[in-house]
Formats: C-alpha cells, sequence, structure tokens
C-alpha cells in the first residue's frame, strides 16, 4: 500500500496524470459546443444574414442600379442547369412552391431550386427502386402489368413525399409559433406600455422568446427588418401574415396596420389580442383532450381487454386445469 501511494506521488507519474486530465478537458472543451449545440444561436445567426440581405436589396431598389448583386446563397450549378432545362418552374407553381418554403423556414433561392429538383428526382428513384425490387429483388406472383402498375404507385407517391414532408415541416413550425405567441403578445404589451417602437419592441421581444420558439424569433426580427427598410410598414405585416399563415397572428397584423393608419393605442390592441390568442390556445387544448377518449378506444380493446381478461379469468382456468 505504501509502494502505491509512493508510485501515485512520483513526479513523473503527477505528471502524466496532469497531462492526461489536461488533454481531456480540452476535447470536452473542444466537443461541448459540437454536441450542444444551442439551435437559437444559429437560427439567429441565419436571421442576421437574412437582415443584411433585405438591407442589401433595399439599398439596390432604391438606387435603381441595373446591375443587381444577389447575396443569396446560389445552389448547386447541375441542379440549377436541371431545373432549367426542363423548366420546373412552370410544372410545379413558382409563387406557391416559394411561399410552402418561406412557411417552413426555408428562404432564398438555392432552397426553391433544390425543392423543385427534389420534386422531379424523387419519383424517378421510387419509380426504379420499386422496379428494382419487383422485377429483380422478390418473386412477387404477379403478372408484368401488376408489378408496373405498383412500379407507377410507388412514383406517384415519390412525387407527392417532399410536400409532404414540407407540410410536416410546416406545422412543426406553426405549432411552435402559435404556443409561443400568446406570451409574445404579453411581452410586446410590455415594452409598449414602457414607452418603446414597435420596432424596439419587436426587437427585444424577439430576443426574449427565442428560448421558448426559435421560429418566433426568428420571425420577429425579420419583421423589424423589414419595418426598418421598407416603403411601406404595412407590407412588412402582411409578409409576416403570408409567412407564419395563422389565424392569430394575421389578425394582430391587421390590428397593427390599422392602429398606424388611424392612431389607434397599441397597448388596448395589444392586451385584447394577447387574450383573445390565449383563449384559442386553450380552445385548441380542450378539443385535442375531448378528441381522446375515440383515440384510445381501439388501442383499449386491442392492448388493454386481452389482458384484463388473462389477469381476471388466468386463476380460474389454472384451478380448472388442476381439477381435471
Amino acid at each position: 500500500m505504501i509502494d502505491l501511494i509512493a508510485n501515485a506521488l512520483n513526479p513523473q507519474t503527477m505528471t502524466v496524470i496532469l497531462a492526461a486530465v489536461a488533454a481531456m478537458a480540452t476535447v470536452l472543451t473542444i466537443a461541448m459546443p459540437i454536441v450542444f449545440a444551442n439551435p437559437l444561436d444559429k437560427r439567429m445567426k441565419a436571421v442576421a444574414v437574412e437582415r443584411e440581405k433585405i438591407r442589401a436589396r433595399e439599398r439596390e431598389r432604391m438606387a435603381q442600379q441595373k446591375d443587381k448583386v444577389s447575396l443569396r446563397q446560389s445552389p448547386k450549378q447541375y441542379i440549377q442547369k436541371t431545373v432549367d432545362n426542363f423548366n420546373l418552374n412552370k410544372w410545379f407553381g413558382q409563387e406557391e412552391a416559394r411561399l410552402k418554403l418561406v412557411q417552413a423556414g426555408y428562404r432564398g433561392q438555392a432552397p426553391y431550386i433544390t425543392f423543385l429538383f427534389v420534386r422531379m428526382v424523387t419519383p424517378i428513384a421510387a419509380f426504379l427502386v420499386a422496379g428494382f425490387y419487383l422485377f429483380v429483388v422478390t418473386d412477387f406472383g404477379q403478372p408484368a402489368t401488376v408489378k408496373v402498375g405498383l412500379c407507377i404507385g410507388a412514383a406517384y407517391l415519390g412525387m407527392h413525399l417532399p410536400l409532404m414532408l414540407l407540410k410536416n415541416k410546416i406545422q412543426k413550425r406553426q405549432t411552435s409559433i402559435k404556443r409561443a405567441f400568446p406570451d409574445t403578445l404579453d411581452l410586446l404589451l410590455i415594452c409598449v406600455e414602457s414607452g418603446m417602437s414597435i420596432e424596439a419592441a419587436l426587437k427585444k421581444v424577439s430576443e426574449e422568446i427565442g428560448t421558448q420558439s426559435v421560429p418566433l424569433a426568428e420571425e420577429l426580427t425579420l419583421t423589424t427588418a423589414e419595418l426598418s427598410y421598407l416603403p411601406d410598414r404595412r407590407q412588412a405585416y402582411d409578409n409576416l401574415a403570408k409567412r407564419t399563415d395563422l389565424e392569430g397572428v394575421k389578425s394582430v397584423c391587421i390590428a397593427l396596420t390599422q392602429a398606424e393608419k388611424y392612431g389607434t393605442p397599441l397597448a388596448n390592441m395589444l392586451r385584447v389580442m394577447a387574450q383573445e390568442n390565449r383563449d384559442m390556445r386553450m380552445s385548441e387544448a380542450e378539443k385535442k383532450a375531448a378528441g381522446l377518449p375515440p383515440k384510445l378506444t381501439v388501442p383499449m380493446i386491442l392492448f388493454f381487454l386481452p389482458v384484463l381478461f388473462v389477469v381476471i379469468l388466468g386463476p380460474a382456468v389454472i384451478k380448472v386445469m388442476a381439477l381435471k
């Protein structure tokens, strides 16, 4: 034991232990920001980049320059060439696709071109994969016409798969915004009653609400940038309503537009809107709670009742079998 303690207190051993601790601390220091990255910082950086793009675009528009420099991220060359060659802009609807991508949080030309490319490639890939599986991998036992029909069905599903994923992304984003929006209106009310302008209030609230809803903080920051640089302030509120596509946000944007047009007090409007959005959130929660019993009927019949019958009738069956 004494020799073990002496060896542990040896200067060479202590040096090796300290070096190992320092190396481990260095690895943890480098890995912690990567493993536990803060999504708010990443999204707020993206919002800052988007703000700079809006600023540059408005400066170019005001200067009426012919050669406009685009600061948006350009898509890959082969993707851009494929979209242009097949004229996919007219196939899938340009404005509707752009609006859906913005509602999902994807802005700029690169996500739009990539989405068009994926919508073209996905059905082809689904058709080829289904054909390879049905004709080569497995013996389906059906005629070739049935197999071809299944391949066409797979291609049809592949064509709608990007839209389904995009709608799912939009729904998740809207849910996050909807949950945090009443609290956002309360914070806006506090800021406005303290004497802040609507731009300063939106900027302050976007910084505070980010811990609760990153998409909402992003949208408020973009609205602040648009209020600063767009010539028509109503357009900034309309853009916010289009990007979120929520009834509560739309009503607040209309009320803000009317308040600036007619000079009505913002504090009273925000107080009423906050209460209305909170009531809407509560009614939706009650609706989901009311719809829970019908949804639980089938799982209870399939999983709960058989186990209950086994527990109740099991001892009686065991006794009967023992008597025999």
